[in-house]
């Protein structure tokens, strides 16, 4: 599919504070109607795995109706309040960039496998980026109902409640989430390695299988620090927001800022953010 810059919506703001809070918070509110239509779909299709079929787009990688619908709604939510926005999906555009305008990035479905095998870790994720900075994001856990929310400025919110990242700083106390390489073998005696160091140290390691949902861990204090060394855009761009809203940091695997595009993602505390960062050079 041919890249389109996005395209400024009906609703731009002007350029001013209270203007850019207004907006951000219109938003969120679109996104969490959407995520809440797509979790409906999700939940319809959950009661009859049995009858789903699979599409295999690559090894260990799979999309099924459930997926392109929740996806469609999705578009159809807030397209209707913002027609001339960009929404950027894993399933229908994926091509789309966010460097312009209002985006919306899209996860109808993150942790597909998971939804597939019955397994209760999947996710909707949606974030709305104006000009190239993330502005909101929801990430609402389908199985459980937990909905994560996140505002520029604003801080991040569990079902309502404020959200800070987690006090430990001690590795040896640390709980770590990692995403395995599945789609990129060529990585994978780099994350091995990594792995390695990280679980030597720490108290444990986490893989459940919905990057969305391991950022949200992050924000909420569940785990002291995350990394996967290759992340698409709609796996972490309402999740990297949570962060950053709960007081945490993340960057590449170089330690500068992440751009909305495909990479690594090292995440956590100041503290175990900086630890890990050091442990997952080749060099350490």
């Amino acid at each position: 599919m041919t890249s389109r810059k996005a395209r400024g919506g009906e609703n731009a703001s002007q350029a001013t504070p209270y203007s850019r809070a207004t907006e951000a918070r219109e938003l969120l509110a679109a996104a969490v109607r959407a995520a809440d239509a797509a979790a409906i779909v999700i939940r319809d299709g959950a009661r009859r795995l049995g009858t789903l079929d699979w599409e295999k787009k690559s090894h260990a990688d799979f999309v099924s109706e459930v997926d392109r619908s929740a996806e469609a709604i999705i578009r159809e939510v807030l397209l209707g309040q913002y027609s001339a926005a960009i929404v950027m999906g894993e399933e229908l555009t994926p091509d789309a960039v966010a460097d312009e305008g209002l985006v919306f990035i899209v996860d109808p479905l993150d942790g597909t496998t998971n939804f597939l095998h019955g397994y209760p870790e999947y996710a909707v994720s949606i974030a709305a980026v104006r000009s190239g900075e993330i502005a909101a994001g929801v990430v609402l856990n389908v199985p459980t109902g937990e909905r994560f929310t996140a505002l520029r400025g604003e801080g991040a919110r569990r079902n309502g409640e404020r959200i800070r990242v987690s006090k430990i700083t001690d590795p040896s106390r640390a709980l770590i989430g990692t995403g395995f390489p599945f789609r990129h073998p060529e990585v994978l005696p780099l994350w091995q390695a990594q792995f390695a160091r990280v679980m030597l140290v720490t108290s444990g390691v986490r893989r459940a299988g919905a990057a969305a949902l391991d950022l949200c861990d992050v924000a909420c204090g569940r785990f002291e620090a995350f990394w996967e060394l290759r992340l698409a855009p709609w796996d972490f761009a309402a999740g990297m927001l949570m962060i950053q809203e709960a007081n945490g940091i993340v960057t590449g695997l170089d330690g500068r800022p992440v751009a909305l595009d495909h990479g690594p993602i090292v995440a956590g505390n100041r503290a175990m953010h900086e630890w890990l960062l050091s442990n997952l050079q080749p060099d350490t």
